[in-house]
């Protein structure tokens, strides 16, 4: 008898949230998202909400060495999960996951120095794993122009607690031009328009919502495209050169609303936004597709900025814009930013 193949599951299965508030609610308490987690992005060094945001250079990861005058930006991101669906993709939306972050510090991705840990080395399929993971390393570091300054293998798949997944890990050097240059994820003014770069798809695969609010724990890799992140960054990098952005920060864990909200934050700023008709509410928010920046402008600048990007036929949609305080999805009020948290939401 022919083995039957596994059904590839398609987002149709994924049944779509009657209240995004429940599901906004159920996601806040998971630990690694929650604002209160003093650990993660959210937050700046130290608990106190007064504290978050800081000065630009230590938020956005910048720093010099010694007397050097000039800037430079590292940036550290680690995956296990992923890899085990498709290596040679996983390997690469990682690399291109640390890109997105050195460019919305305003920096110039230099070099990267991969670790790839817990690997059994007398299993073919480890090994099977190691060439796609390399393959994918390689097909980035071209995309990108970036040096490997170091490459690892550690064969220790297993502790005294038992098995450990073989896990990725990629650092990220970058350099900045000048002080000027420095960006941060952050809100800066009440009124600022937002706009998201790059396109939404219908995927809410290896995401944070399905895996804990659906609880489907097997899921395809995200919709990604390394070719497209190369333009994207490119364009990215030059927007920020010419002075045409406030803010940047790549959509990442917990999709487009998380992002929004790790930005409101530091300066106890709110986002009035309206979500694409053609998506998914649950995948437009809450989906964790590649090749997306959340990006504040002037309405000044918003034009050039748009028509930059028009030019050279990047998808860029107009999000809404920041507010003082409250955070309004396709008019409907879902609470306020209030001291570092997000204040209970109304009714």
């Amino acid at each position: 008898m022919a083995e039957l193949e596994t059904p590839v599951l398609t987002i149709e299965q994924i049944p779509e949230p009657e209240n995004l508030r429940t599901v906004i609610d159920s996601m806040l308490a998971i630990p690694h998202l929650s604002p209160v987690n003093i650990f993660n992005e959210f937050a700046a060094p130290a608990p106190e909400p007064s504290q978050l945001g800081g000065d630009d250079l230590g938020e956005a990861g910048i720093f010099q060495i010694d007397a050097d005058e000039k800037l430079y930006s590292l940036t550290i991101y680690a995956d296990h999960r992923r890899l085990a669906v498709d290596p040679f993709v996983a390997a690469q939306i990682l690399v291109a996951k640390a890109v997105r972050r050195l460019i919305c510090y305003g920096a110039e991705p230099v070099s990267m120095s991969t670790f790839l840990n817990h690997v059994e080395f007398a299993s073919p399929i480890a090994q099977e794993m190691v060439i796609a993971a390399k393959l994918g390393l390689d097909a980035a570091a071209q995309t990108f122009n970036l040096k490997s300054s170091q490459r690892k293998i550690h064969y220790d798949y297993s502790t005294g607690n038992g098995f450990v997944p073989p896990t990725l890990i990629v650092s990220l050097f970058g350099k900045l031009k000048d002080r000027d240059q420095v960006m941060t994820q952050r809100f800066k003014t009440k009124g600022d328009n937002i706009l998201l770069v790059g396109r939404s798809h219908n995927d809410v695969f290896a995401s944070e919502y399905l895996d804990h609010y659906h609880e489907i724990k097997d899921w395809p890799l995200m919709h990604f495209n390394l070719s497209g992140e190369g333009r994207l960054g490119v364009a990215m990098k030059e927007l920020i050169s010419r002075d045409l952005v406030v803010s940047a920060a790549p959509v990442g864990i917990g999709g487009l609303f998380f992002s929004l909200l790790r930005s409101s934050l530091p300066n106890n700023l709110g986002f009035d936004i309206t979500t694409d008709a053609e998506i998914r509410s649950d995948a437009f928010l809450f989906g964790e597709s590649m090749g997306r920046y959340i990006v504040t402008v002037t309405e000044e600048k918003e034009n050039e900025f748009v028509d930059f990007l028009f030019e050279r036929k990047i998808p860029v949609m107009t999000l809404g814009h920041v507010t003082k305080g409250e955070i309004r999805i396709d008019d409907q009020s879902f609470g306020f930013i209030d001291k570092g948290v997000v204040s209970e939401m109304e009714d």
